[in-house]
């Protein structure tokens, strides 16, 4: 074949995968479309003090409507009744009292994510590096600090070393920002150097002291860390996306516990004894838990069949006792906000 050959055919390629990807594009919007216009409305809340002037739960919601990917709110007392929405459209979003982070994706032929730091009134008060996907995200306590988590190549986080994150911890209303994969990881008394670190999923106790997973190896665990002294100690292995309880003392994290690649179970590390309790929840959960309060978690799951995507929040005793129970219906990413 002559190179001016080679060079039609390379062109015809393009504008082949092109017209795809722009085909694909134009027929999911008409079904999300098409699934819009016959969707039951949302019940919505005619008093919003009802739900912002107590305990409340933040979540993206995911009922097939117009209000598809907003924040919404409920009471925490009322979690399956009326949605406050906000006017923030969110993947991720964790919040407290005062402050939010919202992960967004603007979707297209080129699909590109930012990373907003929002206010009371949820409109943006600061713009955050973003170089990727992004899959996590917490703020502290007080909303001092935020951390985003983004996939920056590859996308299976199912087998630990095949892909690659990059997890920022930001002082917020500043621009230090620190990437704690610099940090020194240290396991078993050693430091890990591998290049194959990963670090993800900060869940914080304070401004300074957080926890996370570590993977390196084909290895996951989950690390106590800290901003100042730019360190991260092992304390379990097998551990992902932890999550600290309410009165500190617990980790809810996912762990394989011998299950395939791509599936997890919800268990329980107790910091002081060192004791793990694996939860009644036997499907498997790819999500960072939230705590509903000291004796319940929280944790997002896909619901089953076709058509746009959708979720549902779930919660389960943090004992290991009882059943899991839905809680919220077409929801997902909780926050809870005491």
């Amino acid at each position: 074949m002559s190179l001016r050959s080679r060079v039609f055919a390379l062109v015809a390629v393009v504008v082949l995968v092109a017209s795809g990807a722009t085909v694909y594009v134009l027929v999911s919007r008409q079904e999300l479309a098409e699934a819009v216009a016959g969707a039951p409305p949302v019940p919505v809340v005619s008093d919003p003090t009802t739900v912002t002037g107590g305990p409340r739960i933040v979540f993206r919601s995911t009922a097939i409507g117009n209000q598809y990917g907003l924040v919404a709110q409920v009471p925490l007392a009322d979690p399956g009744g009326p949605r406050l929405f906000t006017t923030a459209s969110c993947e991720r979003v964790y919040a407290t009292g005062t402050a939010a982070v919202c992960l967004s994706a603007n979707r297209g032929l080129v699909t590109t994510y930012t990373a907003e730091v929002l206010g009371p009134d949820w409109r943006s008060r600061q713009s955050l590096p973003l170089s990727g996907v992004p899959s996590r995200a917490r703020l502290s306590r007080d909303a001092g600090m935020v951390a985003t988590t983004t996939f920056v190549a590859g996308h299976d986080y199912s087998r630990p070393g095949t892909f690659s994150t990059q997890t920022l911890v930001t002082a917020v209303g500043t621009r230090r920002t620190v990437d704690i994969e610099e940090f020194a990881l240290i396991v078993d008394g050693s430091r890990v150097t591998a290049a194959d670190r990963n670090l993800w999923g900060v869940t914080f106790r304070d401004n300074d002291r957080f926890y996370a997973t570590a993977a390196s190896g084909g290895r996951t665990w989950l690390v106590e860390g800290s901003v100042s002294a730019r360190r991260l100690v092992a304390l379990r292995e097998d551990a992902e996306c932890p999550s600290l309880s309410p009165d500190g003392t617990r980790v809810a994290v996912k762990t394989r516990g011998g299950l395939p690649p791509g599936r997890w179970r919800i268990a329980v590390y107790d910091l002081a004894r060192r004791t793990t309790t694996m939860l009644a929840e036997l499907r498997s959960v790819d999500d960072q838990i939230e705590w509903l309060d000291d004796s319940r978690v929280v944790y997002g799951l896909p619901q089953a069949g076709t058509g746009p995507t959708t979720s549902d929040v779930w919660e389960v005793p943090a004992d290991g006792t009882g059943a899991p129970r839905l809680l919220i219906r077409d929801a997902w990413s909780p926050a809870v906000i005491r």
